[in-house]
């Protein structure tokens, strides 16, 4: 493996786009991959930090196992 590789989901020099799916679960997901099926943009594109900024603020039940309010 790559010394210098860093994972394009941690990589502060792309742009993200924060994902959901229809449980209300959010994604953090580069902006140059296509969203997986299931999943809709709701913030985006933009920084990194911008997006994780958006679901601290909206992802209120991060458990999977939680009920969607």
């Amino acid at each position: 493996m790559m010394k210098d590789y860093v994972n394009p989901f941690d990589d502060e020099q792309y742009q993200f786009t924060v994902l959901a799916n229809a449980k209300g679960q959010y994604s953090l997901w580069p902006d140059f991959a296509e969203a997986p099926p299931g999943w809709e943009s709701r913030f985006g594109p933009a920084p990194r930090a911008e997006c994780v900024d958006y679901i601290e603020r909206h992802w209120h039940a991060i458990n999977p196992f939680a009920r969607a309010a």
